[in-house]
């Protein structure tokens, strides 16, 4: 039923539009989800783990566990799914002093100390060594097929167990988050990332995808040259709340995580829209464009060739990195950042050159806060409120244009029947 619509802008704030009946093609929303009973409890996960033994059969006494998990910027509960890992790990005799948590911070920046103990809680901080993946202390241990050297930090490869905690969601390239990714690029060196980051442009990088994907075949080709033991992945809903939760072997787990999530948030469309707009979620989503570049990602696949993607994301925090915004100042027309990303790869720019690859089937109207002319340099049209870019919308393509809306569209993945 068309009418009037609120989609979520920033902190608490919403960009509200009227949409006529005879525009309104609906609204794509994950489907409903009835939790079975057990579903999201960690200790049952774990009691009945994917294609592996239990936890506490695996490790022995006196050995060394390296116990990755997930760093600040990922939603990624670490408080609530640590504890009933470690307590597996003590009833397997293993002692404290044995066990060092790593946050996989891959090549976002180091942690402070109380970040991370927000990250673990108070007691496993004050119980547990806790350090972050360091790109400096890396063990080289070879290359993959497609070249890219397999680098990883020195207490996670010299450990004798390894266990990786994280939650399973899209990745615009890698197709889903989670599983092996922990350790690559969790816990890699930048040199590693940038080579394996370099085939987002190959057919096959997108999300939903993961048996075709280059991406990910190239990451978890490093269990070729370090096993990884168990691993511990949960599906979350937009409150960050785990819907599900997957233990055991570090494929086959994570494989069942991605069909649970494909069943909540994959949601067929029977025609791409002439125009959709599309809310990045609200904060933090759209803390900047470098984070509500994943709901572009999403929200292009509804739209149709030459139509319009209106992208409500308030941007507070502007770009959001410096080689994102140095690669945007650089570009005189988009295609600039798509030939760079193909001749000189670099992590911060490979996301300018995503939006520029969307920017070759369809334009992308801005409702944010940032300046007009940041926004009109990477090629986005940017407008004030919802209201004003909708009509232009309708005046560039007509009256009868079709609309969808997608009010998470971080979160959500329109496929084309």
């Amino acid at each position: 039923m068309a009418g009037q619509f609120r989609l979520p802008y920033g902190r608490g704030q919403y960009q509200e539009i009227a949409i006529a009946e005879k525009n309104y093609l609906g609204t794509l929303a994950h489907h409903e989800v009835s939790l079975q009973p057990g579903q999201n409890d960690l200790a049952a996960a774990l009691a009945r783990p994917v294609a592996s033994p239990p936890l506490r059969e695996i490790v022995k006494p006196g050995e060394k566990i390296a116990l990755v998990t997930s760093d600040i910027t990922r939603p990624c509960p670490s408080h609530q799914l640590l504890p009933p890992v470690l307590k597996e790990l003590e009833l397997a005799g293993v002692k404290d002093q044995d066990i060092t948590i790593i946050m996989a911070t891959g090549n976002h920046r180091q942690h402070t100390e109380a970040e991370k103990q927000r990250l673990v809680g108070e007691e496993i901080y004050a119980r547990y060594r806790c350090l972050d993946a360091d790109a400096k202390d890396a063990v080289y241990l070879g290359e993959t097929r497609r070249g890219t050297p397999v680098e990883i930090f020195r207490p996670v490869v010299e450990a004798d167990r390894r266990i990786l905690v994280g939650n399973v969601e899209y990745h615009y390239f890698a197709g889903y988050s989670g599983g092996v990714k922990a350790i690559m690029p969790g816990c890699s060196t930048p040199r590693a990332i940038q080579a394996n980051h370099r085939m987002m442009v190959e057919p096959g990088a997108h999300a939903g995808e993961i048996e075709n994907n280059p991406v990910r075949q190239d990451i978890e080709e490093v269990l070729n040259f370090l096993s990884v033991d168990f691993i511990v992945n949960v599906v979350l809903d937009e409150h960050k709340d785990v819907l599900a939760a997957f233990a055991g072997h570090p494929i086959a787990a994570h494989r069942q995580a991605a069909r649970y999530l494909d069943g909540i948030y994959k949601v067929n469309i029977a025609e791409p829209a002439d125009i959709v707009i599309a809310s990045a979620g609200g904060f933090p989503k759209d803390i900047n464009l470098y984070q509500a570049q994943k709901a572009i990602d999403n929200a292009r696949r509804a739209v149709r060739p030459g139509g319009i993607l209106i992208l409500v994301a308030a941007c507070p925090e502007g770009l959001g990195d410096a080689t994102f915004a140095a690669w945007v100042a650089a570009a005189q027309k988009p295609e600039d950042m798509i030939e760079r990303v193909h001749t000189n790869f670099e992590l911060g720019g490979h996301k300018a050159a995503a939006i520029a690859m969307v920017l070759q089937d369809i334009r992308i109207y801005l409702v944010s806060s940032l300046p007009v002319q940041v926004a009109r340099q990477i090629f986005l049209e940017p407008f004030s409120n919802l209201t004003q870019a909708y009509h232009a919308a309708l005046r560039e393509l007509g009256a009868e244009a079709k609309v969808l809306l997608i009010p998470q569209a971080g979160a959500v993945l329109p496929c084309l029947e």
